[in-house]
C-alpha cells in the first residue's frame, strides 16, 4: 500500500491544508485499515526479529503533534507485537537543569538507540523549533547568548538538525518521522472526553488548554518545520490525525515498508559455527 502522498519531498514549501487531518484515504473503511493493521504488526515482529540478529541497522522513529494528536496510543498499538527488549521509547519533557548546561542535542543524543534496535521519540529535538519558537522565552532558560537569539537561530537550528540527522544516517541509523496532524476540532473532542473520563482524567493538563490560544502559532512553526527538515534522507511523513484507527494503520505500515527496504536477513553461520552446532546437538543427544 503506497502512501506517498504523505511524504513531505525535500525542498517543499509545507502548507498544512494539504493533509487534511480527517483524510483516510488509501483505505476503503475502518475494517480495511485494521486488517492492515493487524497483518503489518505480524510483520513488524519478524522485522524487528531479523534486525536485532543481524545487528548492523538502528531504526529511529520520531513523533511529533500537538497535544492529544494520538502519539502514545500509536506507539501502543503499533509497537504492541515488538520484542521489548530489542526497542526503546523516549519521552522528552521540559528539560532538567543538568539538560539545560547543554547543547539542545545532547540528550536526545544520549537517547539514540543501538545498531539492532528500534527507538522512538514519543516528542524529539525538534520541540527546539516548535515550543521554544512559540515561546522564545524559553530561550533564556537554554542560556542562549542574547546576540544569538536576535540572529538567525531558527535557521540554524534547522541546519544543525539536518546535519545532525545525516551523520545519523550516514552510520547506519535509518530515521522515520511522522508527523500527526490533528484538526483543532477534535483536539477539543479529546480534551473534553479525558474530563468526562474518569480513567482519562490523569491524561488532562491545564496547561494543555492553555496551548490552544498559541494554535496558529503552532501551525506556522510546523510547517516551517516540515519545510526546512524533510530531506532525502529523513523525510517526514504528515499524517492525518482524527481517525486513530488510519493513523495506526499508516504508521504501521510505513514502518514495515522501510525495514523491508533494508533487506534484512538471519546472519549467515560460516563452516565453524556450524560444526559448534553439531557438537552441541550431539552432546545434548547424548545425555541420560
Amino acid at each position: 500500500m503506497s502512501f506517498d502522498a504523505y511524504l513531505v519531498p525535500p525542498d517543499t514549501k509545507v502548507k498544512l491544508k494539504k493533509y487534511p487531518p480527517g483524510q483516510t484515504e488509501p483505505f476503503a473503511s475502518k475494517e480495511q485499515a485494521q486488517s492492515q493493521l493487524e497483518a503489518d504488526i505480524l510483520k513488524l515482529s519478524e522485522l524487528q526479529a531479523k534486525l536485532h540478529a543481524q545487528d548492523t541497522y538502528a531504526l529511529l522513529i520520531i513523533f511529533q503533534g500537538i497535544d492529544a494528536a494520538g502519539k502514545d496510543g500509536t506507539i501502543k498499538h503499533v509497537m504492541s507485537g515488538v520484542n521489548p527488549a530489542g526497542c526503546q521509547v523516549t519521552s522528552f519533557k521540559a528539560p532538567s537543569t543538568e539538560e539545560l548546561d547543554h547543547d539542545y542535542l545532547w540528550r536526545h543524543i544520549k537517547a539514540l538507540p543501538e545498531r539492532g534496535r528500534i527507538g522512538i521519540f514519543n516528542r524529539s529535538h525538534y520541540e527546539e523549533v516548535l515550543v521554544v519558537r512559540v515561546h522564545p522565552e524559553l530561550l533564556t532558560k537554554e542560556k542562549i547568548h542574547p546576540t544569538k537569539k536576535r540572529g538567525k537561530i531558527w535557521a540554524n537550528r534547522f541546519r544543525e538538525i539536518n546535519q545532525f540527522e545525516r551523520y545519523l544516517v550516514d552510520n547506519d541509523v535509518e530515521i522515520l518521522k511522522f508527523f500527526l496532524n490533528l484538526s483543532k476540532e477534535e483536539q477539543k473532542r479529546r480534551f473534553l472526553s479525558r474530563l468526562d473520563s474518569p480513567d482519562k482524567n490523569w491524561k488532562f493538563s491545564e496547561a494543555d488548554v492553555k496551548e490552544r490560544a498559541f494554535w496558529d502559532d503552532y501551525q506556522k512553526a510546523y510547517e516551517d518545520m516540515l519545510s526546512h527538515t524533510s530531506t532525502e534522507h529523513a523525510p517526514w511523513h504528515v499524517i492525518p490525525a482524527d481517525n486513530k484507527w488510519f493513523t495506526r494503520a499508516m504508521v504501521a505500515n510505513i514502518i514495515v515498508g522501510k525495514l523491508e527496504s533494508l533487506k534484512l536477513n538471519y546472519p549467515e553461520l560460516d563452516d565453524s559455527r556450524l560444526r559448534a552446532l553439531q557438537n552441541a546437538r550431539k552432546i545434548l543427544k547424548e545425555e541420560d
